[in-house]
């Protein structure tokens, strides 16, 4: 599975997730630290990647149809980062489920 993970989240979620074996970047490291939205989503699609992010604006594109990019949408309000990856930890089987099963908007709360 490949990711982009959004400036909102830190870094620190990029590496956890390839520590899991995906194939993650996040923004900054691809170059994108201060693209719009749009352009952000725009690359995703292209190198097929998943939009991981707390920005609504990516739910908005990411029903836009005929959008082919998924989103994890995390609506975790302001929290630390070991929270937040121990969240992905404990949710990863269901998030990877979702994703095998076609769910192009997966919600994390």
């Amino acid at each position: 599975m490949r990711f982009l993970v959004d400036n909102q989240l830190p870094e620190a979620l990029s590496r956890f997730l390839a520590s899991l074996g995906c194939d993650c970047v996040h923004v900054m490291e691809a170059g994108f630290g201060a693209a719009s939205h749009v352009d952000i989503w725009r690359y995703a699609c292209e190198s097929g990647r998943i939009v991981i992010s707390k920005d609504e604006d990516f739910l908005h594109l990411a029903n836009r149809q005929p959008q082919t990019g998924g989103l994890i949408w995390v609506r975790l309000g302001n929290c630390r980062t070991p929270y937040l990856l121990a969240r992905f930890e404990r949710l990863w089987p269901r998030i990877q489920a979702s994703l095998k099963a076609g769910d192009r908007v997966i919600e994390i709360r």
